[in-house]
């Protein structure tokens, strides 16, 4: 890169920190820390919202759909603005109420009110520990781009930079801060591959006569998906929707439920298509590039990494000045999902877990400064996981699974089914996680050389463990506390 384009680069990440420092000044509660004193509009939610969930999504995993298989890659945030307006018709109304009214900080906190204490506590952990692991992927994801299109920066040390950034001004700055870079972040993302990256792009590779002479004919078609793809998207995508404590916090933020409806609309409306097909153009365009050997080093584009594809296009394409705007962007994409991700693990840590265990009441200036150490403590923690891994999907996957099929039936559960016992949340809870994480790590292979099917996603038999587990604990037990009424 040219030296025009570091300036560009470290500028962009100085007023990063410069909006975290700002808002340190404006945060006199844990309240303004975690949910932004509750006062935040639709749009900048809504920006929030899409910048978080598709931010380091879109970086590792749209344009590898698009490099892979085409247009259809799409489809996976389709499943993105049904979660969406799913729970802006069906949570929201339940959750922003009782938000406001009980002054909710975190999502376990639905858990304490519905079920018990220790319910609520391990949600908390389970949680916790899934946006950790969140926080380091997306750190690991930012190191891998800025190694691979910054000359000279070592992986380890790219791993430092994006961290720090990332943790310094989210622990000083809050939610609030975070809502703002994410806006500040989404702006910049779009406008870099609206009218920086795919024109640009789609010049370099010839134009669409070339794209169709290069890719096979279902890359340009919207039917290249098998059933069970779109059903493990679903599964993957749709719960989080209802479990993601990054979306509680800004549904807490939000000034009412109005607001907060409008700003899931919005962000479902910008998920698909704007953003997927976005991401998945730019894949396939870096597909075409590497066909036609425009990457130095790269003869075949079957072997190469497909998540890649795009940073590498990126830095072949963009002249001086245009590729400090467009890493700068694509580095925001990752920012506005690690930021989120280490908020929601400090805020599970704080009020689900320490406040549990310490007997004395905080005052709000402690309650506020315990927020921003355990905050930087974390974010020290997800740069050291992240210096031990080498997969980011990977990391992802794990903590993704273990939270969906843990904490998505005990929710539904408690907002939807009026049997619902603590019992059977703790322990479909339990299963449902541990299932997942098992099945993962033993590639869907059972006891006695039993195999599950290997085209579905473990998630799903996570997710009916903890359903079976939760139905057949929750009847057993409203039976036996209806039999005693009435043997009294």
């Amino acid at each position: 890169m040219h030296t025009i384009d570091y300036l560009i680069f470290v500028v962009y990440m100085i007023a990063m920190l410069g909006v975290g420092f700002y808002f340190y000044r404006k945060n006199k509660s844990s309240e303004d820390f975690y949910v932004s004193g509750r006062n935040m509009s639709s749009w900048h939610i809504g920006l929030s919202v899409v910048a978080t969930d598709v931010g380091g999504g879109f970086s590792i995993g749209l344009g590898g759909l698009g490099f892979t298989m085409g247009i259809s890659g799409s489809w996976m945030l389709f499943t993105g603005l049904i979660g969406a307006w799913l729970s802006a018709v069906f949570l929201i109304p339940k959750v922003s109420k009782l938000g406001h009214q009980h002054k909710f900080f975190t999502f376990p906190q639905i858990f304490n009110h519905f079920y018990s204490a220790r319910v609520a506590l391990l949600a908390g952990i389970i949680s916790a520990i899934g946006y950790i692991g969140f926080t380091s992927s997306q750190v690991l994801a930012g190191a891998k781009l800025a190694s691979a299109t910054i000359d000279g920066l070592d992986l380890q040390w790219a791993l430092v930079i994006m961290g720090v950034i990332a943790v310094v001004y989210t622990a000083v700055g809050g939610l609030k801060a975070v809502i703002y870079t994410d806006t500040i972040q989404w702006i910049i993302l779009i406008v870099g591959l609206v009218f920086i990256g795919i024109p640009i792009a789609y010049d370099a590779v010839g134009g669409y006569d070339v794209i169709k002479e290069t890719l096979a004919p279902e890359y340009l078609s919207l039917t290249n998906v098998t059933w069970h793809q779109m059903l493990n998207w679903a599964v993957t995508i749709i719960p989080i929707w209802f479990i993601g404590m990054t979306l509680y916090q800004r549904i807490y933020a939000c000034k009412d439920e109005k607001e907060a409806k409008k700003a899931w609309f919005i962000a479902g409306l910008f998920e698909w298509p704007i953003m997927a097909f976005m991401g998945v153009i730019l894949g396939m365009l870096a597909k075409v590039a590497a066909t036609q050997g425009m990457f130095d080093g790269i003869t075949d584009a079957s072997t190469m990494d497909s998540e890649m594809g795009l940073p590498i296009l990126l830095s072949t394409i963009l002249p001086i000045g245009l590729m400090g705007l467009m890493l700068s962007s694509y580095f925001s994409a990752i920012l506005s999902t690690a930021d989120s991700c280490l908020m929601a693990a400090s805020g599970n840590i704080v009020t689900d877990i320490i406040s549990k265990f310490y007997k004395k009441e905080l005052t709000q200036k402690k309650l506020l400064r315990l927020s921003q150490i355990v905050t930087l403590l974390v974010g020290v923690f997800a740069i050291l996981l992240a210096s031990q891994m080498q997969n980011v999907l990977e990391l992802m996957l794990y903590s993704y699974a273990f939270m969906v099929s843990g904490l998505f039936v005990p929710v539904l559960g408690a907002l939807f089914w009026k049997k619902s016992n603590p019992v059977a949340a703790f322990w479909s809870m339990l299963l449902g996680g541990s299932t997942t994480i098992g099945l993962i790590l033993s590639n869907n292979k059972l006891p006695f050389n039993l195999n599950l099917p290997e085209h579905l996603d473990a998630n799903i038999f996570g997710i009916s463990v903890s359903l079976i587990t939760f139905i057949v604990l929750s009847n057993y037990h409203y039976k036996k506390n209806n039999n005693g009424i009435q043997n009294h």
